[in-house]
């Protein structure tokens, strides 16, 4: 028997890929002309992307459909390869981000997404490239802080990939997965799905060039806390507490995990959130409702800065839920305190990168 291309070729129609509902051929999936070296046939079928769900299914129908239609003795060798460039590896995600800052609290309820909220936007009026990710998948609330509930941020292909472009606000490139639920609507995932959805926020994003990368993660500690220590080396952690004994104690829980040895990320410092109350009206005045100094003491203990102390005032709520975060205006109280804030983490993080060295990404020990 003599073996032609159009035998191939026309072994090939029979089969129908799933992600179109159409054949090899009419789906362009055939690379080039199959080609022929006695009873041995080589065929180079193109998929979209690596994560094909029909990848391997579509293999072996075509496989089988050359030894149906052409003969059982023929020798098929099918290589793949890919319309979409592969997602890049772990430790190779983020080429053009300086310093990735992971916002954490050991408890909810302190306003830590307020403090990356605001931290994300004073570092940006300090004239720096930033980047803030909303890593609380379960509860996301960026996008009504930055007024952008109904942004869908819409794919770019860039370098041979389709990326997600950020939105941009407030000098801000902002991605959350409140983009993509109905914010109506509980978001019930078994940790894997968040896990990957997380993930696809990091990698499968155009966020380019930033000098800080703020990472607003969930209260507590969790599997979402595990895949950001294992996908990104994270430059440095900040610590957000209230002033009250229950929020230090969860606060201490927070440092420790980050302190591990297996994690290994360095605390930048503690921001002692709602430090006191100050009316508008008395902008003199300090109320210590939650306690005083409860954040203060607790960094000196653990040996690591404060690096600000943010007062409780009734307009940081009201522009949080306005969309326009209290770092906009810096001629407020709370405004000058981000600001103030933002210039201590700009020099903690030049101080611990020229101290310490590079944060490793946790590895994943296979059972």
């Amino acid at each position: 028997m003599t073996l032609y291309p159009k035998l191939i070729i026309d072994a090939l129609a029979t089969v129908t890929y799933p992600g179109t509902k159409k054949n090899l051929v009419e789906s362009d999936m055939i690379a080039d002309t199959p080609s022929i070296d006695g009873m041995k046939v080589k065929v180079v079928l193109v998929f979209p992307r690596d994560t094909d769900p029909f990848l391997k299914s579509t293999v072996k129908a075509a496989e089988a459909a050359i030894h149906y239609h052409v003969g059982k003795e023929v020798e098929v060798n099918i290589e793949t390869e890919f319309r979409s460039k592969p997602r890049p590896e772990v430790g190779k995600m983020l080429p053009g981000v300086k310093n990735i800052i992971a916002v954490s609290s050991g408890k909810g309820g302190v306003g830590k997404s307020t403090v990356s909220a605001n931290l994300a936007i004073a570092l940006a009026k300090l004239g720096y490239k930033v980047g803030l990710l909303d890593a609380d998948i379960f509860g996301p609330s960026m996008p009504k802080m930055f007024d952008v509930e109904d942004a869908r941020p819409y794919a770019v292909e860039k370098d041979g990939r389709n990326l997600i472009e950020p939105i941009e606000k407030y000098g801000v490139k902002l991605l959350s997965i409140g983009f993509f639920v109905n914010p109506d609507t509980a978001t019930l995932w078994r940790g894997g799905m968040a896990s990957n959805a997380l993930k696809q926020l990091i990698a499968d994003a155009d966020w380019g060039e930033l000098d800080y990368f703020v990472l607003d993660t969930p209260p507590g500690t969790s599997d979402i806390h595990l895949t950001l220590l294992q996908t990104l080396a994270i430059t440095g952690a900040v610590i957000v507490s209230t002033p009250q004994n229950v929020a230090l104690a969860d606060a201490r829980k927070g440092i420790d995990m980050y302190r591990n040895d297996k994690v290994n990320v360095p605390i930048l410092g503690l921001v002692e959130n709602m430090a006191w109350f100050t009316p508008a009206e008395l902008p003199e005045n300090k109320y210590y409702i939650f306690g005083k100094d409860g954040c203060k003491n607790l960094a000196e203990e653990m040996g690591t800065p404060l690096l600000a102390q943010i007062p409780l005032v009734q307009s940081i709520c009201e522009s949080g839920d306005s969309g326009e975060p209290a770092a906009t205006r810096v001629d407020t109280i709370t405004g000058q305190a981000f600001i103030a804030l933002a210039q201590s983490v700009v020099t903690v993080v030049n101080r611990r990168n020229r101290e310490q060295a590079p944060t490793k990404i946790v590895g994943v020990k296979k059972q």
